[in-house]
């Protein structure tokens, strides 16, 4: 069985976020075993899943990406949407749209320290749309 809902997120600050719950209350529940697909419709954010206990992750990643592509740098032909546009597509395609979580037990099967993170790679993005993709 495939089961698929379009939520929208609300505006969220450039940074990385743990959409955990927001996954968890977008269905009554999981199926004992499965799959879910998680897709953002926006090319200038992203997803990926790494560590949720220590922030400082998060920070040293954001450093990371500030060195690679920098806001204002003065070879980009891309500008018209804003100085933090073309980094944010940089951003969004080295870490990608979707990701996908085994479910066992109507959990998330990820490791101890391991969420589901939404990365708004602008400075105001907006409302953002994902697509859940639930297979059981």
């Amino acid at each position: 069985m495939i089961e698929q809902k379009e939520i929208t997120l609300d505006n969220m600050s450039r940074g990385f976020h743990n959409i955990d719950k927001i996954i968890y209350d977008s269905f009554n529940t999981l199926p004992e075993k499965g799959l879910i697909n998680i897709f953002v419709k926006h090319t200038s954010a992203g997803l990926m899943i790494n560590e949720n206990a220590d922030p400082d992750v998060q920070a040293d990643l954001q450093s990371l990406l500030g060195k690679m592509a920098p806001e204002g740098a003065p070879f980009y032909r891309h500008t018209m949407e804003g100085k933090d546009d073309m980094p944010a597509h940089f951003k969004s395609s080295v870490f990608g749209q979707s990701v996908s979580v085994p479910i066992t037990n109507g959990r998330l099967n990820l490791g101890t320290w391991q969420s589901v993170f939404f990365c708004e790679f602008r400075n105001y993005g907006g409302r953002r749309k994902l697509v859940l993709t639930l297979y059981s």
